[in-house]
């Protein structure tokens, strides 16, 4: 049976690299309506292996993220990225909560489930769709990386004060990420430089290694591991940028293999059914979100990328790995019902899909003929240097 589950997969992930060539349209979008897809019509089935890759996807996928935050723009562009990426949180977060309170008559706490849910920004999706498009060496993409960081601080944040119980595993937790966080960029130097450039890849390894070690902390600690993920990728981000090489072997290693699951995942969890009996909800839901979003950011985007103040918005509006984590765990604490987390987790995904798939058609920027810096992964799978070269 999983081998039949794994051969459909593998074909859903063929066809969806397929479609997005010939239509221009991120890849991880058509793995999510893939995803849907193969849940409502094929029938296929989670298992353990395929919710194992699509969590330690998740974390690769805020690493890698974490890694395309150039620090010094973060340092430069900090009221910018700032004022983006606060108001990208509190805006949603206290319209979402307001509405499922006083609106829908939803219980305190699920409706303040629903604010954390639908207040994230999605760095699985905005940093799949800058490194498809190449768009993560320029400074709009750089600002919304940074933006997005902030948000998801945020939601991070808002989660842990309002719900999460702390166990005594959060100070072996805290303390692994500190230890990781500052340790791991003083001694890349000299892990490159004595196991770098073997075809078994020990970099990337030692990083995978590093990411387990969170992943199974934050379980034990009963809270989450992209946080110190992103910062980890953060901190390491200047010593992957002087190898440029084992950077693309760390994409390719992660889109080929890891983040389709991820997102074909996250649309199998979509049910045709619920949708259908619960469209009126899941519309209005899905429209104080984006509506939140674009009133929270695009007066900022406006004023400091005002070229580029749509496709920041719409990017910023996406919504899926934080936001199908706070929905799972309202759902396992007890606090929301089955029919709110099919909701919330609809309009989650549908977030993931329907902005960033206008921002694409109708926003994209213009990326520049030449640009220096780090490589771009290109739609068609090729990684190559920005204008021809090493710059």
């Amino acid at each position: 049976m999983d081998l039949r589950i794994a051969l459909e997969i593998g074909a859903l992930i063929l066809v969806a690299s397929m479609i997005s060539r010939e239509i221009g349209v991120s890849v991880a979008i058509v793995e999510i309506v893939l995803g849907i897809i193969g849940g409502n019509f094929l029938k296929l089935e989670t298992t353990t292996w395929i919710t194992f890759l699509a969590s330690f996807a998740s974390i690769v996928l805020t690493f890698l993220a974490g890694v395309e935050v150039d620090p010094e723009v973060l340092r430069s562009k900090f009221k910018e990225s700032l004022l983006i990426g606060g108001f990208s949180f509190a805006v949603p977060f206290i319209a979402a909560w307001a509405f499922a309170y006083w609106a829908l008559g939803w219980e305190a706490d699920a409706a303040k489930i629903a604010g954390v849910a639908l207040s994230t920004t999605s760095l699985a999706v905005v940093y799949a769709v800058l490194v498809e498009t190449g768009l993560t060496n320029t400074a709009t993409g750089k600002v919304i990386m940074a933006a997005t960081f902030v948000t998801d601080f945020g939601t991070a944040a808002a989660l842990s004060i309002l719900f999460i119980a702390p166990t005594v595993w959060l100070i072996p937790f805290v303390a692994a990420s500190i230890v990781l966080v500052v340790l791991m960029p003083r001694l890349q130097p000299w892990f490159f430089g004595r196991y770098g450039n073997r075809v078994t890849e020990p970099e990337i390894k030692w990083v995978f290694a590093a990411l387990f070690l969170l992943m199974f902390l934050g379980e034990k600690a009963q809270s989450h591991a992209v946080l110190p993920a992103f910062l980890l990728g953060l901190v390491m981000a200047d010593s992957f940028t002087r190898h440029r090489t084992e950077q693309q072997r760390f994409r390719v290693v992660a889109f080929s293999l890891l983040t389709p699951f991820f997102f074909i995942k996250a649309g199998m969890n979509i049910g045709l059914g619920a949708v259908g009996a619960n469209f009126g909800l899941i519309a209005l839901l899905f429209a104080v979100k984006v509506g939140a979003k674009i009133g929270g950011v695009y007066p900022f985007a406006r004023r400091y990328l005002a070229g580029d103040a749509w496709y920041t918005t719409l990017l910023m509006s996406t919504g899926l790995t934080f936001g199908t984590i706070s929905t799972t765990y309202g759902l396992n604490a007890g606090i929301i019902t089955k029919d709110q987390f099919s909701v919330l987790l609809t309009v989650v995904i549908l977030t993931a899909v329907v902005p960033t798939l206008i921002a694409q058609r109708f926003f994209e920027p213009e990326l520049p003929a030449k640009e220096t810096g780090r490589e771009a992964y290109r739609p068609e799978g090729m990684l190559q240097p920005e204008g021809g070269g090493e710059g």
